[in-house]
């Protein structure tokens, strides 16, 4: 196969392309890629016959990217500028295409990897955000069809290669003596000591992964779908049938696939060699054996460190000025309830008469002796009456036990009921003050928190180890499932952002509360009780998710708001059928009161990503699960009767803010029918309906705003 050789033979040209992208540290040291670019230009020979461009890929810095192409022009290099675009990188998405299944990465099974392969696992979510920064195989492509234009042969190499003359008299002499060849494999050396470099009798052992070096009419590309750090390079070897220990390397379930060979495959040759500058992170370059292990973890430690700065930088989410989430944070001109203001004024009067609430008010102690730690025992979980004195407990689903229903007089030996009364009391007087006006309101919902929260006398230890105690379980310690009764945090915290505008809380009392909740968020975030939450597949995982990102936010721990609404989309791809039915609800006694329950979590969820500047309304799977279809499903049956089990009384009026929310999002794109109007009971819902208290002040009738 000599079609064109004896023409290039004679007249061969080359062109070097090297591909400068970001820093990544830990994997490199910074400002690493600046710095060879300086020693290539200080220290590189010309090469016989070859021009040198340089590809300047999407550096994120605009400072860095500044400096790098300043030092292009000081040294009138020819460039390509590749920008990174901000609104470009916001508008891209995560990648569950390649998991096992929906909710994957929450479930058992993901728990049995080793760390290596849970980090590479999720490094697949983040597929489409680092095709985007890192832009491997794109930039190289764009070299390639760059240098076609004025080269015979044309070598789209990575930034930190460096090639001395007995280097290229070795490549070019291989070159020029197989023409035929499309392609030419340039073995790598890694090298820890740039200076060696200088010495032209320097001749290192090259047998890292090769760069490659493409005749003009070669057919084969770069896979652009292939990521930086998942084998990019490699996936072409194989095509091409290039080997080496790459061909050991195992491909994981949630790897893209294996390619088959390429047309061309077979048709290459082997061409001298060419070095790879120091990384900064000498360590990683010397051990054949480990350095690609660490290489590889660090590796991914960076690309995910990069990826999560970004999405905390770019959330465009208002800092530090106490925007509201949930709640409206303007006037309200046409609220879906005309007497709002009336009874908002009577409730916070009411509340006034009430409180404060502690944990040291309870009349039992928790199994653990300590009067700060919440206490709660299972509510459907009963006396076993044929079992020595009654235990395990054994459950009930749907029924409650004495003392665990919201409100009654004997819950007052445990803490349920006074957390539900600082949720409600303190979000109430926050509104009041906003919106009726009065100190006092302001003044009692700051009371309310500093004694909860922040008095080492009568604050709450921050977990909740003893929430929803399952009697002779698991060393009489809470279950998972208790986690959900701190869900409605969330509303609390917008009312303490109101009542901070109001000064009510000073300085120390912000301070112990961020401590308390920083100690809280860790816990849910590390305790076997929060891990075991997190794995829920139904409305606990949804409200798990509500309650760190709500924290995470006030906190202003973006990334940590961004990589848990990621796990919030894989949740609505695993809790929602195609049909927009909720299977792990309707296996439930009481499956209206869940399915509602659950949906209602993904309307303050979605609001959430929506002040964050994320879509959970409209995300959806190429099959069309999503949100949407939830609501449209659900919705079908406000007048309908409830075909599936539900042991208790249903209060219909609970499709009217799951209504509201619809019309908010879609009414002119659903499929159900839309009304001009959505009438809404004079009334609060109760707790456990999942609908929080004053809904209606925070959406307007119809549109997102």
């Amino acid at each position: 196969m000599r079609d064109d050789s004896l023409q290039i033979l004679s007249e061969a040209s080359f062109v070097l392309y090297r591909i400068i992208g970001n820093d990544l540290e830990p994997r490199h040291a910074r400002g690493q890629s600046r710095d060879n670019l300086r020693f290539i230009l200080e220290n590189e020979p010309e090469l016989e016959g070859c021009k040198k461009r340089w590809v300047v890929n999407r550096i994120v810095n605009p400072e860095e990217h500044a400096a790098i192409l300043a030092l292009l022009e000081q040294y009138n290099q020819h460039y390509i500028d590749l920008p990174f675009d901000r609104d470009e990188y916001v508008q891209t998405g995560w990648d569950f295409e390649g998991l096992p299944f929906a909710g994957f990465t929450y479930s058992e099974d993901a728990q049995r990897l080793n760390a290596a392969e849970r980090d590479r696992l999720v490094m697949r979510l983040y597929r489409h955000k680092n095709n985007y920064v890192m832009h491997n195989n794109a930039a190289r492509n764009v070299a390639l069809e760059d240098g076609r234009q004025s080269a015979d042969w044309i070598l789209p190499w990575d930034g930190n290669c460096f090639v001395t003359n007995a280097a290229w008299a070795e490549i070019r002499s291989s070159v020029l003596a197989t023409p035929h060849w499309r392609y030419q494999v340039v073995p790598m050396a890694r090298i820890t000591d740039n200076q060696q470099l200088v010495d032209e009798t320097f001749r290192p052992e090259a047998n890292e992964e090769p760069q490659l070096i493409f005749r003009r009419d070669a057919a084969e590309r770069f896979d652009e779908a292939h990521p930086y750090g998942r084998r990019p390079k490699v996936e072409l070897f194989w095509r091409l049938g290039i080997s080496g220990k790459w061909d050991q390397w195992a491909i994981e379930p949630w790897d893209l696939p294996c390619p088959p060979y390429a047309e061309e495959a077979g048709h290459f040759g082997y061409a001298g060699w060419v070095a790879r500058l120091n990384s900064g992170k000498a360590h990683l370059e010397t051990d054949p054996g480990k350095g690609l292990v660490d290489r590889g973890v660090a590796r991914i430690e960076a690309v995910r460190g990069m990826l999560d700065h970004l999405d905390a930088q770019y959330m465009p989410m208002r800092r530090n000025d106490g925007a509201l989430l949930f709640y409206a944070d303007s006037d309200l001109s046409s609220p879906l309830v005309s007497n709002w203001q009336t009874m908002l004024a009577k409730e916070a009067e009411s509340a006034l008469e009430r409180g404060p609430y502690s944990v040291i008010d309870k009349t039992t102690l928790p199994p653990s002796g300590d009067i700060n730690d919440y206490w709660h025992p299972a509510p459907y979980y009963w006396p076993n009456p044929i079992l020595p004195k009654w235990l395990p407990y054994m459950p009930r689903d749907g029924v409650r036990v004495p003392g665990t229903v919201l409100y009654a007089p004997e819950s007052d030996q445990y803490d349920r009921t006074r957390l539900q009364r600082l949720f409600d009391d303190v979000t109430t007087c926050a509104l009041a003050w906003k919106h009726v006006g009065g100190q006092r309101f302001a003044e009692h919902g700051a009371m309310l928190i500093r004694t909860w929260f922040c008095d080492p006398q009568t604050r709450m230890n921050p977990h909740l180890n003893y929430a929803q105690v399952r009697q002779g379980h698991n060393r009489n310690r809470g279950s998972k499932s208790g986690i959900i009764e701190m869900k409605d945090i969330y509303f609390l915290l917008d009312a303490i952002r109101l009542l901070e505008r109001a000064d009510t809380l000073d300085e120390t009392a912000r301070t112990e509360l961020r401590r308390w909740l920083k100690a809280y968020l860790h816990w849910l975030q590390t305790s076997a009780q929060g891990r075991a939450e997190s794995r829920s597949g139904n409305n606990h995982g949804t409200y798990y998710d509500l309650q760190i990102a709500a924290i995470a936010s006030f906190l202003e721990d973006y990334a940590l708001v961004s990589t848990t609404l990621r796990t919030s989309q894989e949740r609505i791809l695993q809790q929602f059928a195609v049909d927009g039915s909720q299977p792990e609800e309707l296996k439930r006694t009481t499956s209206a009161h869940y399915c509602c329950f659950n949906l209602q979590g993904w309307v303050h969820l979605a609001l959430l990503a929506e002040r964050h500047g994320q879509d959970l309304w409209s995300f959806h799977d190429e099959s069309g699960r999503g949100l949407r279809k939830g609501f449209e499903w659900l919705l079908a049956y406000q007048d309908q009767p409830w075909p599936w089990q539900q042991i208790n009384a249903f209060d219909v009026q609970r499709f009217q803010p799951l209504r509201a929310a619809w019309q908010y999002a879609y009414a002119e794109s659903s499929l159900l029918p839309q009304t001009s109007d959505v009438h809404v009971a004079d009334r609060l819902f109760h707790p456990h309906d999942g609908i929080r208290p004053w809904w209606f002040l925070g959406q307007e009738r119809t549109g997102k705003s």
